[in-house]
């Protein structure tokens, strides 16, 4: 996808971090953006920076671990827009803590908002965008975490892999169509992700303050560590995100320091491979 002007994009997690970056990326292009959030006051506050600029930046409300929400959320931007061309796919939790003190509601809270809310945005535009026609791009945001497993944090990292995997699926099925998919898988950024209890449904649980969770306190001081030695701004990686799209590239990466990382794992695979009786 080269031209960007005049088509409409649809972002999850859109009020703050990531996703409002890749809003303000896309409205800079000549985009119409709707951003959708769960956080009404971070959503109107973000709306709120768009004003007095010649952009058309929406919002809507939207729980993207519930279909029927997601359902109404795409109805609103279909009004709104006529056609949908680009869906990101980016609303994420976290929840840190060894997996022996996780409990079901906190997998059931970040597997819904971060694996579930993907399933559930495919659900509501892929069939739109193969309709009209007109082409458009898929990004789903992933992680580092999700090519490799960290401890302290099983739920985050088993939903981003499945992101991963979810993507690589939708690319292999859209191979040689006019839309076009992406998987995000950024290291450090400075977003407020390690807050993202405070919007913990009480279907889930309720609001927490992961930071202030001793469970958590060891995973804090790391990822606290990474954002002020490498920590990205949302605007470069949406900047990251727009030049994936216009080369249709799968995978997002951000951070080059982190090749070393895979490549370990990667060599592990490899003499697993290399240890398989009777192989060729």
């Amino acid at each position: 996808m080269q031209d960007f002007r005049g088509k409409a994009a649809f972002i999850t997690g859109g009020a703050s971090g990531i996703g409002l970056g890749m809003a303000r990326a896309f409205a800079a292009e000549g985009m119409r953006v709707m951003i959708a959030d769960v956080e009404e006051p971070a959503l109107a506050a973000a709306l709120d920076g768009f004003k007095g600029g010649n952009f058309d930046v929406r919002g809507v409300f939207c729980d993207v671990a519930d279909a029927a929400a997601m359902e109404r959320a795409a109805a609103e931007a279909f009004a709104a827009f006529g056609k949908v061309h680009i869906l990101c796919n980016n609303a994420g939790v976290s929840r840190n803590g060894p997996l022996d003190k996780i409990t079901l509601g906190d997998w059931e809270w970040v597997l819904g908002v971060n694996l579930k809310g993907a399933v559930n945005g495919l659900a509501a535009f892929l069939p739109h965008i193969k309709a009209h026609g007109e082409g458009g791009h898929i990004v789903n945001t992933a992680s580092i975490a999700g090519m490799r497993g960290s401890a302290l944090a099983a739920p985050y990292c088993a939903s981003k892999a499945a992101i991963v995997g979810l993507t690589e699926s939708l690319a292999a099925e859209l191979a040689g169509s006019n839309i076009g998919a992406s998987v995000l898988c950024p290291g450090a950024v400075l977003t407020r992700m390690q807050q993202a209890g405070r919007n913990r449904p009480e279907r889930f649980g309720g609001p927490f303050d992961g930071s202030k969770d001793p469970l958590a306190a060891a995973r804090f001081a790391m990822l606290r560590a990474n954002a002020a030695a490498s920590g990205l701004t949302p605007d470069a990686v949406a900047q990251l995100v727009l030049a994936a799209i216009r080369s249709n590239a799968l995978y997002i990466f951000t951070h080059a320091e982190h090749r070393r990382e895979l490549q370990d794992r990667f060599d592990r695979i490899t003499a697993a491979f290399d240890a398989v009786p009777g192989r060729h």
